[in-house]
């Protein structure tokens, strides 16, 4: 038989409109009265319907997860794993569902938004990406619509857009001097899709380190490619073909990483002895591969978790100003570096 608000009223000693502001969290209601019922909840077994609910108080207890593409490729990437259980970590703790893309092309992506919108499926949404001229973003921000980003708008003088990043220019100017205190000069660049801001961000602090150090940025050393394994090995061929190879390369990924090695490997050229690699995330491959990358820890969940934490703020108070939050890197030193002497046997 069905437990109904009845029966965990009458368990209670309660009116069933109190069972209800216990279930909608009321601040009406004392913690001890909330704690007799959701005693009560749990004895019978009672389980509140969110349909129900959702009809009720115009809400769906639901985020939206926008992936940057489709599910098939985005998967392939750690990254988005771990991001998305930051999110659900922090949505769970507020007893919210979690809605994903699965657009296999942008159009498709942005139709789908459309439908989370109009349809009123979710109370907003989470944008695992930041894109050039992204017109998704840009239509949450016309529908007035709670929505964060993961990443730094493009255009930052948009207004009332809430994001978590990381200081991916900084992340990547620092890398790039490491590999020059280590005496490298010929570094190239290997980054991700153009059209993502962290790419962008990315390429600034590598040429901006080596603008100060006064090395010429060669057009050569820098290629872009998907960010899965695939790309590394296309990167490598593109870069392993020139007259005059690089001695070290920062990677965008720590999945195109692991292909790069593979194929590097597969060349027959020895890391960190014949060249020198630096990559971004610290997933957990970047621990496992061979030998362990040097590579940039970016704290992924907290990225996921301060996104979901922020877009839950704004979706229970709609008038609360737009904040960003910057969540610290550090580098993780570990086997895919050496010094550029020639009598250096030691790796860094």
């Amino acid at each position: 038989m069905t437990v109904t608000i009845k029966d965990v009223a009458k368990a209670a000693s309660v009116a069933p409109s109190t069972v209800s502001r216990v279930i909608s969290d009321s601040p009406r209601i004392s913690d001890r009265t909330k704690d007799k019922v959701r005693e009560a909840m749990k004895q019978l077994g009672y389980h509140p319907n969110f349909n129900a609910r959702s009809l009720a108080n115009q809400t769906t207890k639901t985020i939206g997860v926008i992936m940057p593409n489709s599910a098939n490729k985005t998967f392939q990437n750690p990254f988005f794993p771990e991001v998305i259980r930051g999110i659900s970590t922090k949505a769970h703790q507020l007893e919210y569902g979690l809605y994903l893309s699965t657009g296999q092309s942008d159009e498709e992506i942005f139709e789908e938004v459309q439908h989370m919108v109009q349809g009123k499926r979710v109370d907003g949404i989470i944008l695992l990406y930041s894109k050039v001229n992204d017109k998704v973003m840009k239509y949450l921000h016309e529908q007035n619509f709670p929505f964060t980003l993961i990443g730094r708008p493009y255009d930052e003088t948009v207004r009332g857009v809430s994001y978590v990043n990381n200081d991916n220019f900084k992340a990547a100017k620092t890398v790039t001097e490491y590999l020059l205190l280590l005496g490298h000069k010929r570094i190239a660049f290997v980054g991700g899709n153009l059209d993502y801001v962290v790419t962008i961000d990315h390429m600034e602090g590598y040429r901006r380190a080596l603008n100060n150090a006064g090395i010429e940025v060669c057009d050569d050393y820098i290629v872009f490619h998907e960010e899965l394994q695939e790309g590394g090995q296309e990167a490598v061929i593109d870069l392993m073909s020139l007259s005059e190879r690089p001695t070290a390369l920062i990677v965008a990924d720590d999945i195109m990483t692991f292909g790069v090695m593979r194929m590097l490997s597969e060349m027959e050229v020895n890391v960190p002895d014949d060249i020198s690699i630096i990559s971004f995330n610290n997933v957990m491959i970047s621990e496992l591969s061979a030998p362990p990358m040097t590579t940039v820890d970016i704290n992924i969940y907290s990225l996921g978790y301060e996104a979901a934490n922020l877009l839950i703020d704004k979706i229970l108070h709609p008038n609360i100003e737009a904040r960003k939050i910057l969540i610290p890197h550090k580098m993780i030193k570990r086997q895919t570096c050496r010094r550029l002497v020639e009598s250096a046997k030691k790796t860094v």
